[in-house]
């Protein structure tokens, strides 16, 4: 898509005012916040976005869901205040975690086993040679792929945070409160857990391993803890600074609130809890908790949470071998509090879905526009394109035309739209290609004809004799009331089972678009042919 310029107009401003669309919602108790403190913000203190990503597995779509819900509630931030706050959005990366399990998608899973416990930005990566570590590679692949879609947003590896010195004065500080941590902490823990929790996790001097230890003495004045080696018994005194140690999980999650100063951050509802202790954490240490909502989880197929070390579900690369960035983004924007299954058959309604929108924006109100999900996955100025099919209607054109190759596919295209080519419809021709590779890897493989029953096989002679008393080219609507009259006129009750019964015989599947629009586009007289060839049983296996 084209960039537009961002619309920030009094108009939308005060249509922002009363949305009901959730990125508003959001962002109006962020503005609350902000007015609640407005010394605290300036040109030097922006108003702070985060999100986070464990690097112990391939990036995934749950990840780029936080990223882009996230600047979606930036932007009507943004517009809600006039753009007069300045905004920071910050992808945060967690590579300084032990890595626990080894990942199912890694090569060579036996070698990672040596390498347990071992920070992520100080493990091999086992996918190439490129990048000097595993979370340095997943780091990279994230920001690939965030690059592609246009993200205004920093970088930050936990790793740099802690060895630089950067979270220094957060550590020293939950060393001064260790007590009143472990007191929020440990009621929260099972018996053998609290026997070994502490928020500080050394880093061996002698192995890199990152430490699950307990911590026998604190001594704050020197910013130093105390702790014993476990192969070895020896007490050891290590430093809290200077990446000598890393924060627990929720500790962790405070520290860097505490210390970045986040205002938003959205999660998962999995994390629910985590959210509430990290809250609490962070006002010992004399922070506020950010806003932020918890949203649904994505699950695969089988209704299983996607994991980035099982690898299930979809990847963000598998979706745009298949459809475009913008339905991806679409698929993300609706219902961010409702479960949704994140596999290969949501894709075609996404990106029907998409159009449909944008074939509405532009004669829709301002308010209405900002319902629109197109003015949220554009920032305020989609550019707003429509075209003539739907991905469904093509899939189905590629399976009754057995198409392979584009051309072919335009050869009908043409013939239904006039003078439509590839150069006139760069969009539609984007939607060509998706459609043919779908279809040869998700639609063919579960094709599965029937033979027609006889009432069936009547109703099909009758339409294939109605067809035949149609001049082309043909319009979709009259061809659809033909179908129609044939189905009543069969007797189908109710109506919907005449069209399943033409799909399942006709196309080997149990759904599909309008069927007057497919007959259009296929064409009246490759239809009849079509009929003749399912009665003949030349199309059931």
């Amino acid at each position: 898509m084209a960039e537009h310029k961002t619309v920030l107009t009094d108009e939308y401003f005060e249509a922002a005012l009363a949305s009901r669309a959730w990125p508003f919602e959001e962002a109006r108790r962020l503005v609350s916040r902000i007015n609640r403190n407005p010394d605290k913000y300036s040109s030097a203190r922006p108003v702070l976005f985060q999100t986070g990503y464990g690097p112990s597995g391939l990036p995934h779509i749950g990840t780029f869901a936080e990223v882009v819900r996230t600047s979606m509630v930036r932007f009507a931030f943004r517009l809600l205040t006039r753009d007069a706050v300045p905004t920071r959005l910050v992808c945060f990366s967690d590579d300084m975690d032990g890595l626990r399990k080894v990942p199912d998608n890694v090569p060579d899973k036996a070698r990672m086993i040596q390498y347990l416990g071992q920070p992520l930005s100080r493990i091999p990566d086992p996918f190439t040679d490129e990048y000097p570590s595993f979370g340095a590679g997943n780091n990279a692949r994230l920001r690939a792929f965030l690059d592609r879609f246009g993200f205004d947003y920093e970088f930050i590896s936990s790793t740099d945070q802690y060895t630089s010195g950067r979270f220094d004065a957060g550590l020293v500080r939950m060393l001064e409160v260790y007590d009143q941590v472990m007191e929020i902490m440990l009621p929260t823990l099972g018996e053998e857990r609290r026997a070994t929790y502490s928020p500080f996790l050394p880093v061996c001097p002698r192995t890199g391993a990152v430490l699950q230890v307990p911590v026998l003495e604190t001594r704050p004045k020197d910013a130093t803890i105390v702790y014993a080696d476990p192969e070895t018994g020896e007490k050891m005194v290590t430093k809290v600074t200077g990446g000598a140690v890393k924060c627990q999980w929720k500790a962790d999650w405070a520290l860097r609130w505490f210390v970045l100063g986040v205002d938003y951050e959205m999660s998962g509802k999995d994390l629910i809890e985590s959210v509430r202790l990290g809250g609490r954490i962070l006002k010992k240490l004399g922070g506020q908790p950010p806003e932020g909502f918890s949203y649904e989880l994505f699950l695969d197929e089988n209704g299983q949470k996607i994991s980035k070390s099982r690898g299930n579900g979809l990847t963000m690369d598998q979706w745009l071998a298949y459809a475009s960035q913008e339905s991806l983004s679409l698929y993300m924007f609706q219902k961010p509090r409702a479960a949704k299954r994140l596999y290969f058959d949501v894709i075609p309604k996404a990106v029907d879905e998409y159009y449909a929108f944008a074939n509405a924006y532009q004669g829709q109100t301002v308010a209405e526009r900002l319902g629109n999900p197109l003015f949220h996955i554009h920032s305020g100025a989609p550019a707003v394109t429509e075209t003539p099919l739907s991905f469904a209607l093509l899939l189905n054109l590629v399976s009754a035309a057995n198409a392979r190759k584009a051309t072919v596919l335009w050869g009908f295209i043409s013939r239904y739209v006039p003078d439509a080519t590839p150069q006139s419809h760069p969009e539609l021709d984007l939607l060509v290609g998706f459609a043919i590779r779908y279809f040869a890897d998700f639609v063919l493989p579960k094709k599965s004809f029937r033979p027609a029953s006889d009432k069936e096989r009547s109703a099909l002679e009758a339409l294939r004799d109605a067809l035949g008393k149609i001049d082309e080219p043909a319009d979709a609507t009259a061809i659809q009331n033909v179908v129609y009259e044939v189905g009543k006129n069969a007797g189908f009750e109710p109506l919907r089972t005449w069209f399943s019964a033409l799909y399942q015989v006709l196309l080997g599947q149990d759904q599909g678009p309008r069927f007057g629009s497919f007959v259009a586009l296929y064409g009246v007289s490759e239809t009849r042919e079509l009929i003749d060839q399912a009665l003949a049983g030349k199309l059931a296996g």
